[in-house]
């Protein structure tokens, strides 16, 4: 694979659970670091069909990768 120039950087917060979450993730795939880990996971998100954009008035802390309950797989931005 080609090097790839990568002059943004974005840095995001997470909760224990979220990292902990990201970290067995990418062990499990074999990830080489966070980072490529993830653009896997941003890759794959942006590529799902059916995915929900955020309505107006969403709050950046109400979007995660662990739902308020501790289920995986659940984020925030579409409140049921």
């Amino acid at each position: 694979m080609a090097d790839l120039e990568r002059p943004e950087r974005l840095q995001i917060m997470l909760t224990a659970d979220e990292l902990a979450a990201l970290e067995n993730w990418r062990f499990d795939k074999r990830m080489p670091s966070r980072s490529a880990a993830v653009r896997e996971l941003l890759r794959r998100g942006l590529a799902a069909e059916g995915f929900l954009s955020a309505g107006q008035g969403i709050k950046s802390q109400e979007f995660g990768v662990i739902g308020p309950d501790g289920d995986e797989g659940k984020s925030g931005g579409n409140p049921e």
